[in-house]
């Protein structure tokens, strides 16, 4: 499909959110750039109340910096029985250098006490597209809600995936193959309603 941009840089340097939009962008007549092959020392402070204030800082800040029209994501678990936590502050959760495990960890803890029924969560993502001087072009937003496990399930993922059960699923986000995750998490809708404005006609 042929799109408004010929190079797209993808502004973060999780591998696992680069190896998800690379593959949900995959059918687009597009090259898509990581940062660490473009700008791998700029830092964006993440200082933001939001994820689409989060998404917009990132994108303004890579671009200018790289003269690449870039898209950014920022994404997060919100758990209701904690009022919306971890959210924004997902990936420092547990601390500034937190890994997925530790992360984890301490979600499990803060809800040792919570029943399956109130359980309930939900994946948000943002995706901020930006042209070569930082001005935002579109930006849309995806949602999968579910619930948190008691326990982590699966090997596949990142992040929240092994305690994630997605609604009408039986089997934990980690627990399912990249194909079938990228059908139903909230990277999958953001990047869906973003790929349908990039093959837009102008």
């Amino acid at each position: 499909m042929s799109t408004r941009f010929s190079k797209l840089l993808l502004a973060t340097g999780n591998a696992g959110k680069v190896r998800e939009l690379s593959r949900l962008l995959a059918d687009l007549e597009i090259e898509v750039l990581g940062l660490k092959e473009v700008a791998p020392s700029l830092e964006v402070v993440e200082d933001r109340d939001s994820f689409l204030g989060n998404a917009t800082k990132k994108a303004r800040e890579w671009a200018r910096a790289t003269g690449l029209a870039t898209l950014a994501d920022d994404s997060g678990l919100e758990v209701d029985a904690l009022g919306g936590a971890p959210g924004i502050h997902s990936a420092r959760y547990a601390g500034p250098d937190a890994t997925d495990a530790e992360n984890n960890a301490k979600l499990l803890a803060a809800l040792a006490d919570v029943p399956d029924a109130e359980r309930t969560a939900r994946f948000r993502c943002a995706l901020v597209l930006v042209d070569a001087e930082g001005e935002v072009l579109h930006h849309t937003d995806g949602r999968c809600e579910g619930r948190i496990l008691r326990a982590p399930r699966g090997e596949g993922g990142f992040g929240y995936d092994p305690l994630f059960l997605p609604e009408g699923e039986s089997r934990a986000m980690a627990e399912l193959a990249p194909e079938e995750k990228n059908a139903i998490s909230h990277r999958a809708h953001a990047s869906a309603a973003m790929k349908a404005w990039l093959v837009a006609p102008e």
